[in-house]
């Protein structure tokens, strides 16, 4: 039967009435419900088998007399404890996290590992100990190898490569530590057993032969599995170790960093904190974005941050808090605009004067129309403080208060004759008229003025704060040639060639 094979079959027997399929290559269907339910079948399926090697070995071992065989009994003994707390972890870690296990129960996938690792160790103790006896202290051990020594061998190996693989499916597949280390453990185990398999030939052929130097070949299998066992556990201790602790690889760190950063609008990166429970990996990051950046692009560039960690470490829960840097690295009139924001204010039409030596400031405030005076007023005055409190040397503040809302903004308005409005625009533009394109003319009127907007092409090569210039004037010829003009808005863009 493949190895496959076998662990359908047995999944089927643990969980009655689900369908599992066979796919080409030996991989089980995607039929399970959920990730907990297959990491608890296998690792009942790998508990299931300890229990059968365990007894096998043991019985054969006893009659035999091998040590390498004992061994073996020995370590199957301890890989159905093993066993068992992996089922229990993989069962304890698939609990939600709560109010007193916030990152849930993963860490006891790792703490599994870790006491694997203790009793691993603990079987080498017993094995050197017992093949030290043999080798220098001549302790009669007589071994009778018999067939069915061979036959529990080969059919452990034929099992161990068997849960071995359907363990290291399952762990890759959900990123199981518990199960990623019973997948190695068990992995050792083939060879484990085809060492001893090799020590008791070495016992048949010394006996056949009258080769006794050859009889010490089962103490000295027994000290090989010994050492395998050893390099194993300290593998895999290491990484439960280093996850309990919560280390992360080499140069992991420096990749996040490295993904963050690349995200437009991150400044730099400040702060990474990562951590691995079970399966789960969580980051901590900390960005530094623009004073200017509105909130609602910073919670962008974080959740776009958040992908590119992603990117490096798959299905990472990962929370990106984002800063903003300070206000001395802006130009004074961004500063001035964010301080306003804060307020809940808008700020425009900001003007800065430079009197004899002495700066002071000029500016429109867009206050919330609901406000009364005396309201508006104590809360320009606040962000005046702020303004004086973060750009020393400013010795005087004069800001113009503006309603904001949609009342205000709302104005009833009728179509009105835009001739009149066109001939003056034209003859301000009279002896450069192929230099100008003007188009969208629309006049209004409310409020028993014009509400006037249009939109003028001009060269490309124009400065903005020319064609600001321009549109200044052009509003104030507008002003003397027609009555009534009220709000002009003049849209300027490139001239197309």
């Amino acid at each position: 039967m493949k190895a496959s094979g076998f662990f359908i079959g047995l999944d089927a027997w643990v969980q009655p009435g689900r369908r599992n399929l066979l796919l080409p290559g030996g991989q089980l269907s995607q039929s399970h419900e959920n990730p907990s339910r297959e990491k608890f079948s296998v690792a009942l399926s790998s508990l299931l088998i300890a229990m059968v090697l365990t007894v096998m070995k043991l019985v054969v071992g006893l009659t035999t007399g091998s040590l390498g065989i004992m061994a073996e009994a020995a370590h199957s003994c301890l890989d159905l404890l093993a066993a068992g707390v992996t089922l229990w972890a993989v069962r304890m870690a698939s609990r939600p996290a709560d109010r007193t296990q916030t990152y849930g129960y993963g860490k006891f996938e790792n703490l599994s590992a870790l006491f694997e690792t203790a009793l691993l160790l603990a079987t080498c103790f017993w094995i050197v100990h017992e093949a030290v006896v043999r080798l220098f202290f001549q302790r009669p051990f007589e071994i009778r190898p018999s067939v069915w020594a061979f036959v529990v061998l080969i059919v452990s190996i034929v099992l161990d490569v068997s849960r071995s693989q359907a363990l290291h499916r399952v762990a890759k597949k959900y990123e199981s530590q518990a199960l990623e280390a019973d997948a190695l453990h068990f992995s050792t185990d083939v060879w484990s057993s085809a060492v001893v398999l090799i020590g008791l030939c070495g016992v048949v052929i010394a006996k056949r032969c009258d080769l006794p130097w050859i009889g010490n070949a089962d103490t000295i299998a027994a000290l090989v599995v010994a050492a395998i066992i050893v390099w194993v556990s300290v593998k895999l201790g290491k990484k439960s170790v280093d996850d309990l602790l919560d280390r992360i690889p080499d140069g992991l760190r420096d990749k996040v960093t490295a993904a963050a950063s690349q995200v437009a609008g991150v400044d730099s990166v400040t702060l990474v904190r990562m951590r691995r429970s079970g399966s789960q990996v969580f980051a901590d990051i900390t960005l530094s974005v623009g004073e200017a950046i509105s909130f609602e692009r910073a919670h962008e560039i974080a959740d776009e941050a958040a992908d590119a960690v992603r990117s490096v470490v798959p299905k990472a829960d990962v929370v990106v808090h984002a800063e903003p840097l300070p206000l001395c690295g802006l130009d004074l009139t961004t500063q001035v605009r964010i301080l306003a924001a804060r307020r809940g204010l808008g700020a425009h039409a900001i003007r800065l004067y430079d009197e004899k030596g002495e700066r002071w400031l000029e500016l429109h405030l867009e206050i919330d129309e609901s406000l009364t005076l005396n309201e508006a007023h104590r809360v320009a005055t606040a962000f005046e403080n702020d303004v004086r409190a973060k750009v020393p040397g400013m010795s005087r503040i004069v800001s113009h208060l503006e309603p904001a809302g949609d009342q205000t903004a709302i104005v009833q308005a009728e179509p009105a004759d835009a001739t009149e409005i066109v001939e003056a625009i034209e003859a301000f533009f009279e002896g450069h008229a192929s230099a100008v394109q003007l188009h969208n003319v629309k006049v209004l009127r409310a409020g028993g003025q014009h509400q006037v907007s249009f939109h003028c092409r001009l060269d490309p090569q124009m400065s903005i704060a020319a064609a600001h210039d321009l549109t200044v004037r052009l509003e104030a010829h507008l002003r003397t040639r027609v009555r009534d003009v009220g709000r002009v808005v003049i849209h300027v863009e490139p001239r197309k060639e």
